[in-house]
């Protein structure tokens, strides 16, 4: 696989890195600690021998000491071995090793333990690609359509790879942890769902559609979250002017895995779908630069009762900005009129616009930015490209 230099920074001592599979955790790892012990839970003998004894993970350290850093891979799959690190993390008499647990899911941590290790180990998360990470091979149709997924981006075949993507987490994750108990319900249920990226989660709206009830596609909507494939976005309020929507927008992670679950057929209209598509994959680089960069910051959107929606809000101590995304090649000044709403009510705060043309404007007084080039320039650490 080609070598690709990521943007993420490890933070000092021990840490958890979450991401969703294929995003390039062990990849990474491996480059960054080349001498370290790696604990691989995929493996079936590794996941066998450590889940039936998690003490054999004390006697590999002590088997091993040269390794100043110890990798677990997909901890998850072995909670229990949560115990032991505390234990070796927190021992005197040891010499000093770095512990990095990576994981896919947080569903079996969240029941057994992860909290046992809370304040001790930083959290943090890796994403698909980057635009600017990948330079020239940056493709904004393509990433669209397929995504950003490393596993997918280098496979030699996108497609086959991305639909391959989307039924292993079907089969190897939901199933094999006995997440649900009809596989078809959950099918169904990943359709319907596809039509909320980008929208306001309308839970009822999604169980109607797909003929399960509401309490099950909320447990669903869950597992989605707990196996990182899908996060929710919260309204901003914050000394709101206006009656405010309060309901979440819903996201897949990666753009390609929406469009590989979006079904598609004569009354969905390829505007609207690529619509959702491009937003999607602004939301996942926003995301990524805010989890690799070094200020707080937290992501919302803005919509009031009468309609007017700005796709995101960035607030922290470093940044209040309003971001608004359109696919369409040219801006009218209708295409501002949220913006302009925001900016009247918050006038503190910056804007910029989003759009698929290749020429930065700057209509009524926002900036209008290409995407492609906004995508491109997003680097963490520095300033937004707007």
């Amino acid at each position: 696989m080609e070598s690709i230099t990521r943007k993420f920074q490890a933070p000092r001592g021990n840490f958890f890195l979450f991401g969703p599979r294929g995003t390039g955790k062990s990849t990474w790892l491996r480059q960054a600690y080349p001498g370290a012990l790696f604990v691989d839970l995929l493996d079936p003998a590794t996941h066998r021998a450590l889940l039936a004894r998690p003490e054999l993970l004390r006697e590999l350290v002590d088997g091993n000491p040269r390794a100043r850093v110890v990798v677990i891979d997909e901890v998850q799959k072995a909670p229990a071995l949560l115990d032991v690190v505390h234990q070796l993390a927190e021992s005197g008499t040891r010499r000093t090793v770095r512990f990095v647990l990576t994981g896919s899911s947080a569903r079996k941590l969240k029941r057994t333990g992860v909290n046992l290790l809370a304040g001790r180990l930083a959290r943090k998360t890796m994403h698909p690609f980057l635009a600017s990470e990948l330079g020239e091979r940056f493709d904004m149709t393509a990433a669209m359509r397929r995504g950003l997924i490393p596993l997918v981006v280098f496979s030699a075949d996108p497609r086959e790879a991305l639909a391959a993507y989307v039924s292993l987490y079907l089969k190897e994750e939901v199933q094999a942890e006995g997440l649900v108990r009809n596989l078809g319900s959950f099918a169904r249920f990943l359709e319907a769902a596809a039509f909320s990226h980008g929208a306001l989660l309308n839970v009822s709206a999604v169980a109607r559609e797909c003929g399960i009830g509401q309490k099950t596609v909320e447990g669903f909507f869950g597992i989605l979250e707990d196996l990182l494939l899908a996060y929710r976005v919260p309204p901003f309020t914050r000394r709101a002017r206006r009656r405010m929507a309060h309901h979440p927008k819903f996201y897949f992670f990666d753009a390609g895995v929406y469009s590989s679950l979006r079904p598609r057929g004569p009354l969905d209209r390829p505007e609207e779908i690529g619509g959702a598509s491009l937003e999607g994959l602004v939301a996942q680089h926003l995301r990524a630069w805010i989890a690799y960069g070094s200020s707080p910051l937290n992501m919302f959107y803005w919509r009031t009762k009468s309609g007017l929606e700005v796709d995101f809000v960035l607030y922290g101590e470093d940044a209040f900005t309003a971001i608004e995304v359109k696919a369409s090649r040219s801006v009218f000044p209708r295409d501002l009129r949220a913006l302009n709403a925001f900016l009247e009510d918050y006038p503190k705060s910056r804007a910029c616009l989003l759009y698929g043309g290749d020429r930065r404007l700057k209509v009524m007084g926002i900036p209008c930015v290409p995407c492609d080039e906004f995508l491109r320039a997003l680097v963490p650490g520095k300033p937004l490209p707007a």
